[in-house]
């Protein structure tokens, strides 16, 4: 019987939109809930974004004054053209 790998905490990152969305497929959601069961840091991170999700709430693009939007767009640039993704 084939095994599926666990799930590293780099997917559980790229994953946890998806998992708070709730769309995510019941088997992947099975791995990504044994993740958490096993890795406190992740557990954390999932917390701390839903936290965030919920604090932020859903901000408008006119909520966010044009320089402080460039700042953010600029430095997400930056992170996304950075291959050591420091």
């Amino acid at each position: 019987m084939f095994r599926r790998r666990r799930l590293s905490c780099q997917q559980m990152v790229e994953l946890v939109t998806e998992y708070l969305d709730g769309v995510m497929e019941p088997r992947r959601r099975a791995r990504f809930e044994a993740h958490l069961a096993g890795c406190d840091g992740c557990t954390n991170y999932v917390e701390q974004f839903r936290t965030t999700v919920a604090v932020v709430g859903r901000l408008e693009v006119d909520d966010v004054p044009e320089p402080v939007m460039a700042e953010l767009i600029s430095a997400f640039r930056n992170w996304a053209d950075d291959p050591d993704g420091a």
